[in-house]
């Protein structure tokens, strides 16, 4: 089973490997003898290591590419989950499949009006592997305690009730035309970053929080998807996805519904809603919702987590 523990020590093991030849035995590719071999020939000529290796047959170009491709990812993969999750709490807080709140009852306006599904379609081209543990994703289960108690307060009704009424217009409407509505309304509100906001980076805001003060990319996902669970739609038809941006080398979030034929992509920074399949410039990096976390990876990252995983 893939867990958040086993991905990040084999994680930590390809940050740890900054030469080539230790990146190809760890990935199995040689063998340390055939690395001690061709290390001491490097002490006798001018050749780089990678040109030894290739002109003995230890391995072949596309295997040293390959091993660099996957430590890049790795690196890549490490530095935004370390922006958006904090993995190491003094108090762990148990969130174990199934166990996470719900959008709080008073907020619901229907229920189930759209079907379930059983299979995802790839997120943006990358794999993906599933783990019911969400015992490390403490700020998305803190955002739905939270949540309960705001919408107990005179304020958060105050909030609530603005918001179900904007909410009654769109109860009923197909999927697609739900998503877009939903999107618009929400990208209404302001941008505002955590650190100006809270005084804090990578604050999870709950909607009330969202609707009164503004927020990040993050909070926009949240709210999305909570306005979509009052309307009907099931969990299993949304995640709230880390992506890196490939055109600004950040990381970012969006939220992610999975309509009969289409992957919709709700995100502030794209005004309409787009598919999945226009998108070109995000890399997905993890996603989640309320029963599971999907790490995304090319096919030989998915290997190494899967191994890590067993």
């Amino acid at each position: 089973m893939l867990t958040p523990s086993g991905i990040f020590k084999t994680i930590k093991t390809y940050l740890e490997r900054n030469r080539i030849g230790d990146l190809l035995v760890l990935r199995q590719d040689l063998t340390p003898s055939q690395l001690t071999v061709a290390l001491a020939k490097q002490k006798l000529d001018t050749r780089t290591l990678g040109d030894i290796l290739v002109e003995e047959g230890y391995v072949t170009r596309s295997q040293i590419r390959s091993a660099l491709a996957t430590q890049y990812a790795v690196r890549s993969l490490a530095a935004a989950v370390t922006v958006f999750v904090s993995l190491s709490v003094a108090v762990p807080r148990p969130a174990q499949a199934g166990s996470l709140k719900d959008v709080p009852s008073q907020l619901t306006l229907v229920s189930a009006s759209v079907g379930s599904i059983s299979s995802y379609p790839d997120l943006f081209g990358m794999g993906e592997k599933r783990s019911g543990d969400l015992s490390a994703f403490t700020k998305w289960s803190g955002m739905f305690d939270r949540f309960d108690r705001d919408m107990r307060s005179s304020d958060g009704q105050e909030v609530v009730k603005t918001w179900k009424t904007k909410l009654e217009s769109m109860r009923g409407l197909p999927l697609d035309e739900m998503v877009i509505k939903v999107n618009d309304m929400a990208n209404k509100v302001r941008y505002i970053g955590d650190n100006k906001n809270w005084g804090r980076s990578d604050y999870w805001e709950t909607p009330v929080e969202f609707f009164t003060r503004g927020g990040d990319c993050e909070d926009f996902a949240i709210a999305k998807y909570s306005s979509l669970r009052a309307l009907g739609v099931p969990d299993d038809r949304m995640r709230v996805a880390i992506v890196k941006d490939m055109e600004k080398n950040l990381p970012h979030a969006i939220l992610i519904v999975y309509g009969d034929n289409h992957t919709y992509v709700l995100d502030n920074q794209i005004k309409t809603v787009r598919t999945t399949s226009t998108i070109g410039h995000y890399k997905p990096i993890f996603s989640i919702n309320r029963a599971a976390w999907w790490l995304h990876t090319t096919p030989q990252t998915t290997l190494i987590a899967s191994a890590a995983g067993q």
